[in-house]
């Protein structure tokens, strides 16, 4: 539902048949829009080759499935490296089309990233984030992300959940600098946060589950909307402030 189309109802209103992105972006400026004609589309997508990855073992580990019960063994691997990898791929990725025009996302296979030592619990863990460097002149956007199956993280990280936060979160704040009034104490936020982070405010919190045509059932998050993060009135859907009406007002007062 990230890529390809599916029909969104939100709060008993026909949203589109359309990708998950661009059914948070109608119901976040709903008041705003050309409803008939406003569309925020991931298009074309285009998949590339696997990625290998060589993981020393001071920077990554193997969970066994017996350990926590899952279906299937949960990989954790320091993120700066995965970062590393990924910036140090861009020269190479060029020829097959990935540029300062494109979002390229690189999907991990239940491995989560913790923030340096794989072997310290304090640091785990990211699911996915969403990030920019600086490519000559031009500055080239990316996400890594968890897809994962194990429900180890909790039925909302689970399968695209990761996505549909980094994704739509790079739709409105693509560098991570859209400044907001300070907000935070909610979602993954437990200080005080000042930019346009649409799934922060909301991790953990999910809409309801989409049934693709593959017959897969795929999680996605609820996202804060722009009117939460600068103010009533709310310009989105039905006067909310969120994509499932968990927000029915503003982030209030300046967090401090």
């Amino acid at each position: 539902p990230i890529f390809l189309p599916a029909r969104f109802n939100v709060g008993g209103t026909d949203v589109g048949f359309t990708q998950y992105t661009d059914a948070f972006q109608r119901s976040e400026f709903w008041n705003k829009i050309d409803r008939f004609r406003y569309h925020t589309l991931l298009a074309p997508v285009k998949t590339l080759a696997p990625m290998v990855i060589d993981v020393p073992p001071s920077r990554g580990i193997a969970l066994s499935a017996d350990l926590f019960g899952t279906c299937s063994p949960v990989g954790l691997v320091d993120i700066f490296l995965i970062d590393d990898i990924v910036n140090g791929a861009f020269a190479q990725l060029a020829a097959q089309g990935v540029g300062p025009g494109t979002f390229p996302t690189f999907m991990l296979y239940n491995t989560a990233m913790p923030i340096g030592d794989p072997t310290n619990i304090f640091n785990c863990c990211a699911g996915g984030y969403h990030s920019a460097s600086a490519i000559g002149s031009s500055v080239q956007t990316y996400s890594p992300y968890d897809f994962d199956t194990t429900g180890i993280f909790g039925v909302d990280a689970m399968d695209t959940g990761i996505l549909s936060h980094e994704a739509a979160e790079w739709v409105n704040d693509p560098i991570g600098d859209n400044p907001t009034p300070a907000w935070g104490h909610t979602g993954q936020v437990g200080g005080c946060q000042n930019n346009l982070e649409v799934g922060d405010p909301l991790t953990g919190s999910e809409i309801g589950r989409m049934v693709m045509p593959n017959g897969y059932t795929y999680h996605l998050q609820e996202l804060a909307f722009f009117s939460w993060f600068y103010g009533a009135p709310s310009l989105g859907i039905h006067d909310w402030f969120s994509s499932n009406g968990s927000f029915l007002s503003d982030a209030g007062p300046v967090c401090n």
